[in-house]
């Protein structure tokens, strides 16, 4: 009977942190058994503190929801540096590149929240996103702080300067140092 819980659990304890696709960074409060419809079902109670949300997940079907545990920081480290990579935007229109970012930010795959992040991404020399792209972006930067700020056992708000500290070193972020580089940037939009 414990090897078959333990094997359900696959490594959950309680007061650990996971991630839960759809809803991000959550934390096991406790490991409970309900009755439902005459079946006795053990369940993680997960709660979302920032959401003020309470979740259970029967413990059978961990898998199948995709809950994971943390991300380890080599992954991280990955996630950033995708951070310092181009954006790339398809040239699809705008509903399917948003059911793309959001398939993506609900994956709970933290290199594809990251690319979202980088993606929608704007700097102040930049255009302004419309409200639905800046939804998106704060959805993805939301789950990917969160995620960080757990691994690395700093506040959400050094996670988000962390965040766009990698987003500030991508290509043609910031504004152009020299007059040199603003002909530069103007010669590539022109193009």
């Amino acid at each position: 009977m414990i090897t078959k819980k333990t094997t359900q659990r696959q490594g959950f304890k309680t007061s650990e942190f996971i991630v839960y696709p759809s809803h991000g960074v959550g934390q096991i409060v406790s490991i409970e058994e309900q009755e439902v419809a005459g079946i006795k079902l053990e369940l993680f109670v997960i709660s979302f503190v920032k959401d003020k949300m309470t979740l259970r997940v029967p413990t059978a079907k961990i898998a199948t929801v995709g809950m994971r545990k943390l991300a380890e920081a080599p992954l991280v480290k990955r996630a950033i540096e995708t951070l310092k990579g181009r954006a790339r935007i398809k040239r699809t229109m705008w509903s399917r590149r948003a059911q793309e970012y959001e398939a993506k930010i609900n994956s709970g795959d933290i290199v594809a929240i990251a690319e979202v992040v980088r993606d929608l991404f704007r700097s102040e020399t930049q255009p302004e996103q419309s409200y639905s792209e800046r939804q998106l972006y704060e959805a993805a930067l939301d789950r990917l702080s969160r995620e960080i700020s757990a691994v690395q056992h700093v506040t959400e708000t050094e996670a988000v300067k962390e965040i766009e500290a990698a987003l500030a070193k991508g290509p043609r972020r910031g504004p152009p140092k020299t007059a040199e580089e603003a002909a530069e940037v103007v010669e590539e939009e022109a193009a």
